[in-house]
């Protein structure tokens, strides 16, 4: 609660206010997030689910220990662990909900261990915990475009840091596509993108003593092309005074301003064996989805 706090207080007094990405799921955001990747207009998970069904019988079979950054329900995840019969799976998660929900979905197929905590800490527990054998890690539904690509450089080194040569990670990474179909996937006519964005306000309020009125803010969805990113946003309907007691914060609004809750970032698959390399791995295989623009790679620990 003090890091949530924490965060809250120095985002929102920086010129550009932001919030960080992680605190969306909670229990109700991570419901929200389940029914996002349903509506139509979402294709990039069914994109991530295709693939995985139809080539997850190709990924070499001799990882006896499986770990996912980011598990979610672990919905995406069956195929993978149908296929490779791994004797232990960590889902990696922040959201106490997903976990319980990937431990019921994927109970049968391993020795499913969850760890509620950052991935880097994570990984560190996978570490201690294996006997032997190779790691493959799962960073799926192309949660690494969420990262500055800074950031995501450096986490891909942490997590490379933490795996042995010859370990293996399958990431996914959603493509650039046309702009209408990538902010449509990011703001659906149902509005539950909206929902999902507006409820990290409703947590502040739940969490930290916030007094946001969710009413006076709305979703928006916007496509930086130099930087080749979504940015989710909630603006400011009104000019408008927030106090968060926990937080020791009260901060001003002016009408149409924004806080910056989470970017995705879209790739071109020939850069992928790029970033692969410099992060020390290199590319055995990639898949692309025909119908979504996504690419789905197995990358080897060099």
């Amino acid at each position: 609660m003090k890091e949530f706090a924490h965060d809250v207080r120095c985002g929102l007094v920086k010129p550009q206010k932001e919030l960080p990405s992680k605190y969306l799921y909670d229990e109700l955001g991570s419901a929200l997030f389940e029914a996002i990747t349903v509506v139509p207009e979402y294709g990039l998970t069914r994109a991530d689910e295709r693939l995985l069904q139809r080539h997850a019988s190709e990924i070499p079979h001799e990882f006896p220990v499986v770990a996912e950054l980011g598990s979610g329900s672990g919905r995406k995840t069956r195929a993978v662990l149908e296929s490779l019969r791994a004797l232990d799976y960590y889902p990696i998660d922040v959201s106490a909900p997903a976990l319980e929900q990937c431990r019921r979905e994927l109970s049968g197929l391993a020795n499913v261990v969850p760890l509620e905590c950052s991935y880097l800490e994570g990984l560190d527990t996978v570490q201690c915990r294996r006997n032997g054998g190779p790691l493959l890690v799962l960073f799926l539904g192309s949660t690494i475009g969420n990262f500055e690509p800074r950031c995501r450089m450096d986490l891909l080194h942490q997590v490379r840091a933490r795996m042995r040569t010859g370990d293996a990670l399958l990431i996914g990474c959603d493509l650039v596509k046309d702009v209408d179909t990538m902010i449509a996937a990011y703001d659906d006519a149902a509005g539950v993108t909206g929902s999902f964005n507006l409820n990290l306000l409703g947590r502040i309020n739940r969490e930290l003593g916030g007094d946001f009125n969710l009413r006076a803010f709305e979703h928006k969805a916007r496509y930086n092309a130099q930087e080749r990113r979504i940015e989710m946003h909630l603006r400011s309907r009104c000019e408008q005074t927030v106090s968060v007691r926990d937080a020791g914060l009260e901060c001003s609004f002016y009408a149409g301003e924004t806080i910056w809750t989470e970017s995705s970032h879209k790739f071109i698959a020939g850069e992928l064996p790029e970033i692969a390399l410099e992060s020390g791995f290199k590319v055995e295989t990639q898949w692309i989805d025909e119908d979504w623009p996504f690419a789905e790679s197995f990358w080897r620990a060099a």
